[in-house]
Formats: C-alpha cells, structure tokens, sequence
C-alpha cells in the first residue's frame, strides 16, 4: 500500500506590478501624477489665485508671520489643499520671489539688446515704475526678503541677478567706449535705479500722505518717471566727460 499523498498548497501567486495601490500608496499617487503631467488651466488657475494671496499675505507680514492656514483661507481652499498644490511655505514663498524676480529680469534683457541708450534707459525707468504701481506687493515681499539680508533667497539672488548685472555693466562700458554716454560706476547706476523706482512701491503710502491724496495717481508715477529719466541722463551725457 503505497503512503498517501499529502496535497501541496497552491503555490503563491506573485505580486503583480500592476496589482491595485496600497491605502497609502492611493494618497501619494494623485498628487505625484499631477506634477509628473502638463498642468491643467483649472490648475494654472488655482495656482494663480494661491500666489496673489500669498504675495499679499507675505508683503505684510513677512515670511515668519504669515501662516499658510490665513493664506489657503484667503484663496478660499483649506491648507491641505494648499499643500497639494505647494508642499510647504518655504515652496510657497520662492515661487513668489521667482515670478517676481524673473518679471525684473526681463526688463533688464531688453536693456542689454538696445542700441540707443536714452530710449533704453527710459523705457527701463518706465517699466520698473510700473511695475512698482501695478504690483508693489511682490516689490514689498522681495525688499523684506533682502532687508533681513536674503536668508532664503540670497542664492537665488546671486545667481539669476549678478549674470545679467554683469552683462548689464558691458552694455554700458560699450555705449561709454563710443562716446554715446559718459563713464560712471555703472554697477552703482544700476543700484540707484532700482532704489529709487522700487520707493515708488515700498513707500507709496508715505508719498502719498505726504502729497495730500489717498493714493498716487497715474500723473505721479509719470511726473516721477520724467524727473528720475532726467537725473540719469544728465549723469550720464557725454558732456560731462569733456
């Protein structure tokens, strides 16, 4: 009599690649998905609408005193929706100074490709007026950021600003070598138009006070304009060389 055969257990089925997702690998993969495609324009759009709160919530309270549950509420979502889009306040907060930035940036571009030095210089004066009009809440969130000494944001600074600058420099020393304008520290020229254009944000509030109406007017800005073209030109005629 032979012995019985004990039945084996079936063996165990490998795991499947594509077996379904685990609890917690569900919650991760939305959100991996979203930022792996093309944004969506309902999602451009909510990014949007998250950064103008952020950019005004940071203008007045600094990076350490805005809260991401003030600024979700703000944008009318909660602070876990927030986090889907931006995965924490730090994130948040270099996005802004990276679109505001890159908004500077392109005027001094333009400043490099012109071949007439008045009308470049003007147009430059015009643009960083009104950006300081139109949007004075990013010119506030990047001048706190560089009065606390650019704690997060000084490598970013030095690396998008100081190319261009130096490339900006050129410019000049090449209008200067043709006799086009005269020879100053253009590095400090530069200093100087950025000081004085981004006053015009930072202090608008002050100056307005100060000329009796609640708020500058669109004759401000272009009185403030002429006067600053004239201040830099008038440094900058060859005259002066002579």
């Amino acid at each position: 009599m032979t012995d019985a055969v004990r039945p084996s257990s079936p063996p165990r089925a490998p795991r499947s690649r594509n077996a379904p997702a685990t609890p917690l690998q569900r919650s991760a993969t939305p959100e991996k998905a979203a930022t792996s495609r093309t944004p969506t324009a309902s999602r451009l759009l909510k990014e949007s609408s998250i950064l103008v709160e952020a950019e005004n919530h940071f203008a007045q309270f600094g990076f350490e005193g805005a809260s991401l549950e003030n600024i979700a509420a703000a944008a009318g979502i909660s602070r876990h929706n927030l986090l889907y889009y931006f995965p924490s306040k730090e994130a948040l907060y270099h996005r802004v100074l990276d679109d505001v930035l890159t908004e500077w940036l392109e005027g001094m571009e333009a400043l490099s490709h012109s071949d007439d030095p008045q009308q470049a210089l003007r147009r430059y004066i015009r643009a960083k007026l009104q950006y300081s009009r139109l949007r004075p809440q990013g010119a506030k969130v990047f001048t706190k950021e560089v009065i606390a000494g650019a704690p997060r944001y000084g490598k970013a600074i030095t690396e998008r600003v100081a190319p261009l600058l130096k490339t900006e420099v050129r410019t000049f020393e090449r209008w200067a070598r043709e006799g086009r304008i005269a020879r100053v520290h253009f590095t400090h020229l530069m200093f100087i138009i950025w000081s004085v254009t981004q006053a015009y944000a930072e202090q608008e509030a002050q100056f307005a006070l100060l000329l009796g109406k609640p708020a500058l007017t669109e004759r401000d800005y272009a009185s403030a304009e002429d006067l600053i073209v004239r201040m830099v030109l008038s440094a900058l005629d060859p005259a002066a060389d002579a």
